[in-house]
């Protein structure tokens, strides 16, 4: 195979329970279970990590995040360009938030961005307007991408989660399971240089790490999507801007070194 089986399998196991009805899937979900999997097209043995030996991301570790998501192929994966992916994935009902959604909000921007802004979920406008970042957080993205020489349409902006999560809770763990590969084919078909990382629940599921935000902002980390590296820069949410002004003056230093090293290609 040659990429990492341990997100490989992790991503199979989170798309076999949405089929969990299917008796032949389930054959094959407790065979994922077992703690030894067997490769049988060169019958090789690979070990499955502990998930908490996979928690703390290390410095200048490329962190690989592979884009076959699942055993089954669904139309989505093969999508040439984001206007077919989105085509393809906005009518999506594989979590409750399918039913509770006004809209789907894939994300906006330039396709071929350097730079993709990644947050966790929409709020009430966006889920209203179909767009993410379009509320009060929305106006201090702007600024924020503003005050480095960036307009929305240089970026592409979305979200880990595509539909709003009633009452702007958090992200549950197999929404985000059930989302992400979108988000993944989404960076596949972009190819930006680099992501800043909008929060903790983007910057923990971008990186597979349970690290806390503080300890994740102030270097660059290299995600590896498809066969593209990504660096990634985390910062703080601008919705906790408005609620906490203190931590703008971190985010500030955070998008002075994103446009520092922007600068350098």
């Amino acid at each position: 195979m040659g990429k990492d089986l341990n997100f490989l399998l992790s991503d199979a196991i989170n798309t076999l329970k949405y089929h969990k009805d299917n008796p032949v899937l389930k054959i094959y979900a407790e065979k994922i279970r077992t703690e030894y999997v067997s490769e049988i097209l060169n019958n090789k043995i690979y070990d499955i990590k502990p998930e908490e030996e996979m928690s703390k991301v290390k410095e200048n570790t490329i962190i690989k995040r592979d884009i076959e998501y699942g055993l089954m192929t669904e139309e989505w994966m093969n999508s040439p360009g984001l206007e077919e992916l989105n085509s393809s994935i906005c009518n999506c009902m594989k979590c409750p938030l399918g039913k509770t959604r006004t809209n789907f909000v894939f994300g906006t921007g330039n396709p071929r961005a350097k730079i993709a802004v990644v947050g966790e979920a929409p709020g009430a406008e966006e889920d209203i307007q179909g767009k993410p970042f379009v509320g009060r957080a929305g106006q201090l993205l702007t600024n924020i991408l503003k005050s480095i020489n960036f307009d929305r349409e240089d970026v592409f902006i979305c979200n880990i989660l595509k539909c709003r999560p009633p009452g702007n809770r958090n992200p549950m763990p197999d929404e985000i399971a059930g989302c992400e590969p979108y988000l993944f084919k989404q960076l596949e078909l972009i190819k930006p240089r680099f992501i800043l990382a909008a929060g903790t629940f983007a910057a923990q599921t971008l990186l597979k790490t349970k690290e806390p935000l503080g300890k994740l902002r102030g270097k660059f980390y290299d995600l590896l999507v498809a066969d593209a590296t990504i660096k990634v820069l985390v910062t703080y949410h601008p919705a906790a801007l408005l609620r906490n002004p203190n931590w703008k003056r971190p985010t500030w230093d955070d998008v002075k070194l994103l446009k520092k090293e922007y600068d350098k290609i």
